[in-house]
């Protein structure tokens, strides 16, 4: 059983009245520190979705060949943070223009991608993407590659990915955003 670095919980934990999403921005160390600091979120962990091939590891999906992006899955408590709130901590921290890359990190599992539990989510989701690729265009940013994909099977990384930066805090996984606020 893994447990989470910085909570203390087993990363498997049920948390009644929690809601979980899921983000894909680049490389999952970075993205996922941003997301447990942010209040209201219970719990995360780094692993793979969006892919065809079942349980992959870190060096298959390095390929770039089994479809899957390195994604970060949030479960939070919604009477403290909502969906809006952490689409705007996915838009600001990375560059959703940039494709199958973010920064030196090349490759489609490096790819901007929301994956939506429900409707609700895929609304607020195309919504939120809309709205900022407003801001994007008036700042000279080209257009959004972000897609928004019904979540799939959510494979858990290596433990050694797990809350990578708590570990190594000095590790690679630098923020790529813009500067464009939502």
């Amino acid at each position: 059983m893994l447990f989470h670095r910085i909570f203390g919980d087993p990363l498997d934990r049920d948390f009644p009245g929690s809601r979980t999403a899921y983000f894909a921005m680049g490389c999952f160390w970075g993205a996922e520190k941003l997301f447990w600091q942010h209040d209201g979120v219970l719990s995360t962990a780094v692993g793979y979705m969006g892919g065809q091939l079942a349980n992959p590891s870190y060096e298959q999906t390095c390929t770039g060949r089994t479809g899957h992006a390195e994604t970060v899955r949030v479960v939070f408590d919604p009477s403290v943070v909502g969906y809006e709130e952490l689409l705007r901590v996915f838009f600001e921290n990375h560059d959703p223009t940039q494709g199958d890359r973010q920064g030196n990190d090349v490759g489609s599992q490096y790819r901007s991608a929301l994956f939506t539990v429900d409707d609700e989510q895929a609304e607020t989701a195309a919504r939120m993407r809309a709205t900022f690729q407003t801001s994007l265009s008036a700042a000279g940013y080209g257009s959004i590659t972000t897609t928004i994909e019904a979540a799939g099977q959510f494979w858990l990384a290596e433990e050694f990915h797990q809350q990578y930066l708590d570990r190594v805090p000095g590790g690679y996984c630098p923020s790529h955003g813009t500067g464009v606020c939502l």
